[in-house]
This record gives structure tokens, C-alpha cells and sequence, in this order.
């Protein structure tokens, strides 16, 4: 019996060492993400999913949806992860969403990019 409680036990531990550590966003990537939803939803650009075009508003209400789902199961950990998982093209069909913003039409990844790199440069959205 002692056998067995000991195999039970070493599988158990070998089953939570292979288990990945998952963890929520660090506070200054929450406000980094924070601000990036902000800046989406304030932009005044369109947003392409779905084949159709989606004022700013709508598109930071279905992205902050999709990262709410994210964050329930652990799954992302960083501004780059919400970018990659969250904002960057459809789950279901794959196809990359896109900004258009006076008249010019980009990946919403690169857009969103860009401003994480202005932000972080400029020190906004970061801890002081």
C-alpha cells in the first residue's frame, strides 16, 4: 500500500512540475492594455473583423471581450500576449483584423505595436 501512495504521490508531483506557471499581467502591463483599449476605443478609426467594418467603440467592446475570456483561463500574461492573442485576428477564422485610420489600412498588431512603443518610450501607462 505504502507503494502505491508513493507512485500516486510522484505522479501527482511530476503532473504540477510539467504544468506551466500561468499568472495574470503585472500591474504595469495591465495599465499598459488598459491604455491601448482606451486608445483604440478614442482613435476615431475603423476596425475590419469579420469581413466588416466596426466603428472604434465596437471594436474595443468585441477585443476587451475576447481578452476578458483570456484572462479567466490564465492565458495571457503580457501587453505582447494581449496583442498576439486578443487583438490581432479572428479566433475562429483567423484572418487578421485590420485598423483603418484616415484612409490608411494597416494590421491591428502593428498599430497597437506602434502605440505600445510610443507609450513605453514616452513613459505613459508605465510606473514612475
Amino acid at each position: 500500500m505504502n507503494r502505491l501512495r508513493l507512485l500516486i504521490l510522484a505522479l501527482g508531483v511530476a503532473g504540477i512540475a510539467q504544468s506551466p506557471a500561468r499568472a495574470a499581467p503585472s500591474p504595469a502591463a495591465q495599465r499598459e492594455i488598459d491604455h491601448l483599449l482606451g486608445y483604440l476605443e478614442t482613435s476615431g478609426c475603423e476596425f475590419q473583423r469579420g469581413g466588416k467594418w466596426h466603428d472604434a467603440r465596437a471594436a474595443r467592446k468585441h477585443i476587451e471581450v475576447k481578452y476578458r475570456y483570456l484572462l479567466q483561463r490564465d492565458m495571457v500574461q503580457s501587453t505582447e500576449g494581449f496583442i498576439a492573442d486578443a487583438a490581432t485576428a479572428s479566433t475562429m477564422g483567423g484572418d487578421a483584423y485590420q485598423v483603418r485610420c484616415a484612409g490608411v489600412t494597416q494590421p491591428s498588431a502593428a498599430w497597437l505595436r506602434t502605440e505600445l512603443d510610443r507609450m513605453r518610450k514616452s513613459g505613459t501607462g508605465t510606473p514612475k
